[in-house]
Parts: C-alpha cells; sequence; structure tokens
C-alpha cells in the first residue's frame, strides 16, 4: 500500500471517528498561545558605549553645556548612535527599539539622518517604538512663558517620531511647587504638547522619573487631571526615587501607573547566580504589569555597574524570556 494510500486511510478513520474522540477528549489539538508581552531594547540600556569618555557624571552642568552646544562632543563611546538598531537585532536578537535623544541631540529635525535612522531600522527588520527626551525644559514651568518654550522644544521629536514610525515621545514632567501645584502645571503643559502630538497620531507619555513624578499617586493624578487622549505613562520598574530622604514603593506605583501605560521600562542594576534581579521582585513586578491588561513591550533599560553592558542586556532579556 502506498503512503498516500495509507495517509487517506487515517485522514477517514479520523473524520469518523472524531465525534467519539471530540466526546472522550482524547484528541487534542494544539493551541497557540500568543507571548504575553513583548521585548524591546532601550537605547540607554548602552550609554557607556555611546557616550564613552564623553559623559562626565561628576560634573553634569558642564556635560549638559556641551551637550546643547555641541552634541556630537559628548559621543565618544564606539558605538555609533546609527548603529543601535542594527545592534539591537544582530547582538541581543530584539526587533524594536527605544531611542534616547540626547545620542542624536541637535539632529531632530534633520530629515536626512532621521532617514538613515530609519532606513537602517527598516534594514534589520526593527520597529521603531518611542524617543525618550530628555533636556529639553520642564513642561510643568511655573513661568508660563518657559513652560511654552519647553513645551515647543518637543514638537521637533514629535515629528521625528511619527517619521521613524514611533507610536510615542517619552517626556518628563518637572515642576516646582506644592504638590496640587506642580500637578496643575504639569497636567497643562502636557495638555498643550499633547494637543499638538495628536495631529501627529502620537502619543506622549511621562516615565516616573525623580521629583514628585516618582510618586505614582502623583503622577496617577496628573493623568486623571490632563485627561487627554493621547496621554499616558511608561512605568520605569527601577524609578521610585523621589528625593534623597524619601523612596515611594516599587510595586504600588507600578500599580498605579500600569492602567495609562503605554509602554514599561524594565529596569535592572544586578542579578544573583540563578538570573534572579536581585534589587527588584521581577515576578511579582510583571504580575502587576499581566494584570492590568497590558501585553505591549516592555523595554530592557539595564544601569548597572557590576556587570558590563552587554552581560546586564543579556540578563534581563534571559530574565523576561523567563516570564514568556
Amino acid at each position: 500500500m502506498t503512503d498516500s494510500i495509507h495517509r487517506r486511510t487515517f485522514l477517514k478513520s479520523l473524520a469518523l471517528a472524531g465525534p467519539s474522540l471530540a466526546m472522550t477528549g482524547c484528541l487534542k489539538l494544539p493551541h497557540y498561545q500568543a507571548p504575553q508581552f513583548k521585548i524591546s531594547l532601550a537605547e540607554w540600556s548602552l550609554h557607556r558605549s555611546i557616550f564613552g569618555a564623553g559623559l562626565d557624571r561628576n560634573n553634569w552642568g558642564a556635560w549638559e553645556h556641551a551637550l546643547k552646544t555641541d552634541p556630537r562632543s559628548v559621543l565618544q563611546g564606539p558605538l555609533d548612535h546609527l548603529d543601535f538598531a542594527r545592534t539591537a537585532r544582530q547582538v541581543y536578537g530584539i526587533g524594536a527599539v527605544e531611542y534616547v535623544n540626547v545620542f542624536f541631540y541637535g539632529r531632530g529635525a534633520d530629515k536626512k539622518y532621521l532617514n538613515e535612522m530609519k532606513t537602517r531600522a527598516g534594514g534589520e527588520g526593527v520597529q521603531s517604538l518611542l524617543i525618550m527626551c530628555d533636556h529639553e525644559g520642564a513642561l510643568g514651568d511655573p513661568d508660563i512663558q518657559m513652560r511654552r518654550t519647553a513645551v515647543e522644544n518637543h514638537f521637533k521629536w514629535v515629528e521625528a517620531a511619527k517619521f521613524l514610525g514611533c507610536h510615542s515621545i517619552r517626556v518628563n514632567a518637572g515642576s516646582v511647587g506644592s504638590y496640587d501645584e506642580q500637578q496643575k502645571l504639569v497636567a497643562d503643559g502636557l495638555n498643550q504638547l499633547a494637543e499638538f502630538a495628536q495631529g501627529f497620531k502620537i502619543n506622549v507619555i511621562v516615565e516616573n522619573h525623580g521629583g514628585l513624578t516618582s510618586n505614582g499617586a502623583w503622577l496617577a493624578g496628573v493623568m486623571q487631571l490632563a485627561n487627554h487622549a493621547n496621554l499616558g505613562t511608561l512605568p520605569d520598574f527601577g524609578n521610585f526615587h523621589i528625593s534623597d530622604t524619601e523612596q515611594y514603593d516599587v510595586y504600588t506605583g507600578v500599580t498605579e501607573l500600569m492602567p495609562y501605560a503605554r509602554g514599561v521600562s524594565a529596569k535592572a542594576i544586578d542579578f544573583d547566580a540563578q538570573g534572579n534581579e536581585t534589587h527588584l521582585d521581577y515576578s511579582r513586578l510583571i504580575k502587576i504589569v499581566l494584570d492590568s491588561g497590558y501585553h505591549g513591550y516592555l523595554g530592557i533599560e539595564y544601569e548597572g555597574d557590576r556587570l558590563t553592558e552587554h552581560q546586564g542586556i543579556l540578563a534581563t532579556r534571559d530574565l523576561l524570556n523567563k516570564f514568556l
């Protein structure tokens, strides 16, 4: 009997037996389960490789001055920003990236440069998710003109995000004043920026990034007060340090911010011999993320000192993969 006849006989017997097999549960088709979340790589994980000696941690004032006057002078590391997407794909097997504006500061409106970024990412099959925007002013500045200037400083990054195919820009929500005053000022600045970004179908998302933004209840309150369709949060697992004397509870903070999340930053500092993050209970954090209904990207953001950047990215990736 030929193989084809064997196959036909087998399939026919399955068809005849189908009802009884289904009733007894003996025949079970394989079930595909989609990943619970996806993994991306935040460019800050490689900041030492990009900045090299150009990053002066002992003199942030001088560093920021250099960034704003001669931004390329701070890029002294062996890794070129233009090679970030290729590195994510070829070195780490990651197909989605989160850019940081300081690595191409001064080039946010340079369409030739942005096109090169887009071409290289596309050539690697890498998706550009967002641009993290720093050093563009306080969106909650009490001075109405300074606040407006900060808002307008972000316009070029909204346009760049649109050009690159991103879904969001990540911003900071700096301000001064009382708890309530800062909420109102930040909500105003964010609404102005969100109104502009809406025309480009770009989200404006806020990270817990020091000061009151690292108070989950405060930032959730800002989201409620602003109440704009394309405003959201980027909860960072590790950024709940409000001041030198005040630390917000990480798990409470992530829980409070997840209802507004358009992205999640999987911060990691160090690992034990079993591959667990030593500063954070990742099992608990991932459960909070998934319980919120979020199934988007978790961006690897390794920021430790003991492991190299390369080792830290791999360790964070492997840890996240355990939950997939």
